[in-house]
C-alpha cells in the first residue's frame, strides 16, 4: 500500500495485490482506496473504474492542479462510498 494523496479532506492509497498464480512479469492486481475524512467513509475501486480514476488524476497533474481541483475530482468518486471508516 502506498499513500498517493493526503489532503485535509481525502486520502488516496494505491493497493497492489500480488497474484500468486501469475507469471513473474504479470502486473499485480489492485486498485485505489479513497477515504473521505469528513464523511468518515471509504471506497475501494479497481478494474476499469480505477484506470479511469488514474487517467483523470494524471490529466489534472499535467495541468498543474490546485488541491481544490484534486479534491473536487476525488469527491466525484467518494459519492458512492458506503464503507464506514473504522479505527481499531
Amino acid at each position: 500500500m502506498q499513500v498517493l494523496y493526503n489532503s485535509d479532506h481525502f486520502a488516496v492509497m494505491q493497493i497492489d495485490v500480488p497474484d500468486a498464480g501469475a507469471v513473474a512479469d504479470a502486473p499485480a492486481r489492485g486498485g485505489f482506496e479513497i477515504v473521505d475524512k469528513f464523511a468518515r467513509k471509504g471506497i475501494f475501486i479497481d478494474g476499469d473504474v480505477a484506470r479511469s480514476f488514474r487517467d483523470g488524476v494524471n490529466k489534472l497533474i499535467e495541468a498543474g492542479p490546485s488541491e481544490e481541483a484534486l479534491d473536487d475530482y476525488i469527491a466525484g468518486y467518494t459519492q458512492l462510498a458506503q464503507q464506514p471508516l473504522v479505527l481499531h
